[in-house]
């Protein structure tokens, strides 16, 4: 149960939380509007007074709470400093504040523990967006129970049918990577993702083996890495992939941070790039732009991403579902200097 200290008023939101209904059903009951049922009316009555609600004159408008909270898997990282771009650039608009929090509840995941969710309710936010998010059964259940809205951004896994998410189209991300290094004459093509179980990672996969296999080019299994989009780890898994008997002419990386491993394997080997090696990464982070030399990439629109699921997030706060539950923004292929023909 929700509680509030003795001096503190409650919002909106935490009225809407504990007689369970939306935040414009709470609102209607507030200002007496008429489209609301009986035991709606009495049920949320009954939590104002409890409460200590302090109506508004009749009349008066009761405006929707202007709070919304904003939970990333890291604040360290550009990643986040292009989702937060377009959260405050669409929230501005909105007439919205916006609260940032950021850490891990799992060994392996990134969704918040139960006692975030809770601080999240207790100061009454209208909203949610998650960020690279891997909620639980329990937690998606512990959000629908307590009526908050929530909007998930680039999702770890497949989130349940009816729950609204935003993405980029990495199948086709994919396929543009792999495509452009096999237009140059590249054949010997391999792969270093992130987490295995990371939807993202499986659709670029997807997207690569696709443009292989359009192509005519058998797909090796020893040329697919995992590095758990960490620079480190994509650098040791670099050096395996160049100490091969035969190593590939050619590295598609999921992300940018992973691709610059790749380049410090590629110079602990000796090898330049792209006269030995050409590298093409993913995301578009000004971290392509300074790289030497500068790295091809496939760009998502992190920003627009972002902005996309704060203004379908105000739309769930006002009681309208979008019809789609997931919305894809396409990706395009940003072409610099780490790829060029092999060598003969």
């Amino acid at each position: 149960m929700v509680r509030t200290g003795a001096a503190a008023r409650p919002t909106l939101a935490v009225i809407a939380r504990e007689a369970r209904v939306s935040v414009p059903t709470a609102s209607k009951v507030v200002n007496g509007r008429e489209d609301v049922a009986p035991e709606t009316r009495r049920r949320v009555t009954e939590v104002l007074d409890r409460l200590g609600y302090v109506r508004r004159p009749r009349g008066a408008a009761v405006p929707v709470p202007s709070l919304v909270d904003v939970v990333v898997h890291s604040l360290s990282s550009s990643w986040t400093a292009a989702v937060l771009h377009g959260v405050e650039a669409a929230a501005d608009g909105a007439g919205l504040d916006v609260v940032v929090s950021a850490g891990l509840a799992r060994s392996r995941g990134c969704g918040p523990d139960r006692g975030r969710l809770q601080r999240l309710a207790l100061r009454g936010t209208a909203g949610v967006i998650f960020s690279m998010a891997e909620l639980t059964r329990s937690q998606y259940a512990w959000l629908e129970q307590h009526r908050i809205p929530f909007v998930l951004i680039d999702p770890v896994v497949e989130p349940p049918p009816r729950v609204i998410s935003v993405g980029a189209d990495n199948v086709g991300g994919g396929t543009s990577a792999t495509g452009h290094l096999l237009a140059l004459g590249h054949r010997r093509i391999a792969f270093i993702g992130g987490h295995r179980h990371a939807l993202c990672g499986r659709d670029r996969l997807e997207g690569h083996r696709s443009a292989l296999a359009e192509a005519g080019v058998p797909n090796r299994q020893a040329y697919e890495k995992y590095g758990r989009f960490s620079t480190a780890e994509a650098r040791d898994r670099a050096l395996e992939l160049l100490d091969l008997p035969e190593p590939p002419t050619a590295v598609f990386v999921c992300s940018d941070t992973m691709a610059l491993g790749v380049y410090e394997a590629a110079a602990a080997r000796g090898l330049r790039i792209p006269d030995d090696l050409s590298v093409v990464g993913f995301d578009d982070l000004p971290e392509a732009r300074w790289a030497t030399p500068a790295l091809t990439t496939v760009r998502q629109p992190l920003s627009d991403m972002s902005a996309t699921g704060l203004r379908l997030l105000v739309r769930l706060m006002e009681g309208d579902r979008p019809d789609t539950a997931f919305t894809e923004l396409p990706t395009r292929l940003i072409v610099r200097a780490s790829t060029a023909p092999p060598r003969p």
